[in-house]
């Protein structure tokens, strides 16, 4: 049982590492923060659909925290008043990453359901990024755009939705490589 927990922690350690590496390969960067990256969600994706949601959203959860330590530099020089720097912290750090956690959610039906798993996660995470758009960034909407909200949907819906789409099609290509799925996948894909 320990050997099991340890392994699972050293994986779930590789899994992190490999997606903060991936973060930084920007194929698109949006101005105001952002971007498509070369499949960072899709190893803490892995982590929720082998060991399942605990794990997942433990390990995005951590994610959450290094993505926040990587960029606190860049929101420290945005001139946020207080409540604002904690509505970006909350939504566009800390609960927006850790819902990458939840992509296992559906792992029992297949392939069709770790799609169906990371659409959700990821689709939360949009809703995460929506809702501090709409609401701390609303100050900052541009004045050609009447509504905040849909200002919102709009950017942060250029680079997520991109993202989830390439995240799920690399979910479905590699669940079909043999050693992957004897690797990652449960035994019921």
């Amino acid at each position: 049982m320990l050997h099991r927990k340890t392994t699972t922690l050293v994986e779930c350690a590789i899994m992190l590492a490999l997606s903060v590496v991936l973060s930084f390969v920007k194929v698109w960067e949006m101005p105001l923060g952002g971007s498509i990256t070369l499949l960072s969600m899709l190893p803490i994706s892995l982590i929720s659909i082998k060991h399942g949601i605990k794990w997942g959203v433990a390990t995005s959860f951590v994610y959450a925290l290094l993505q926040l330590f990587l960029d606190i530099g860049k929101v420290m020089t945005w001139g946020l008043t207080a409540e604002m720097l904690i509505g970006c912290l909350l939504y566009d750090y800390l609960f927006a990453f850790t819902a990458i956690g939840l992509a296992g959610l559906f792992r029992s039906y297949g392939r069709g359901g770790m799609c169906v798993g990371i659409g959700l996660a990821l689709f939360l995470r949009f809703v995460s990024h929506f809702i501090s758009g709409g609401i701390v960034f609303a100050a900052w909407c541009p004045e050609e755009w009447s509504n905040p909200l849909l200002y919102s949907v709009c950017y942060n819906g250029a680079y997520m939705l991109p993202e989830m789409i390439l995240t799920m099609a690399a979910t479905l290509i590699i669940s079909k490589l043999p050693t992957v799925k004897r690797l990652v996948y449960p035994a019921s894909c």
